[in-house]
């Protein structure tokens, strides 16, 4: 019983970074505030809207306690929700399973000193030209370009 416990343990360990390794980051040098600005502007200057903010960090600190843990994951955290009508019409003519990639999203965290701004990695094939787009916005946005 021991050992499959310690195999389940090792198995949860082994995938973690998998799942670390399904997003790309970039690391901002700067105050959060200054990288969500930057996504925002460079999510807007292409045209598109944002369709939602998810503040992901306040909402972890707000309810910590009530879930039992006093750990603090990050200093600050926003998700940024949006879609582009063009590239998604094309991407769910392509495939409408690729609905499940909708809306499209960016993320920024502080943590331990440092602001990182990322995005989850799409599928290999047609999805690649959402994950360009999301590139191009976290670069601008990190100030990469």
């Amino acid at each position: 019983m021991r050992r499959l416990a310690g195999l389940s343990a090792a198995l949860a360990l082994a995938a973690a970074p998998a799942l670390a390794a399904d997003a790309t980051t970039y690391s901002f040098d700067g105050a959060f505030d200054d990288a969500t600005f930057g996504v925002e502007s460079a999510i807007i200057d292409r045209g598109l809207v944002i369709d939602y903010v998810s503040h992901t960090g306040e909402m972890l600190a707000r309810t910590g306690a009530d879930v039992g843990s006093d750990v603090v994951l990050y200093d600050n955290a926003d998700i940024f929700l949006f879609c582009s009508a063009s590239l998604s019409r094309k991407m769910l003519e392509v495939d409408p399973m690729n609905i499940a990639y909708c809306p499209y999203s960016v993320f920024v965290f502080e943590r331990e000193g440092g602001v990182t701004v990322g995005y989850r990695n799409m599928p290999e094939g047609p999805m690649q030209e959402v994950q360009a787009l999301l590139d191009s916005i976290v670069r601008e946005a990190a100030g990469l370009d």
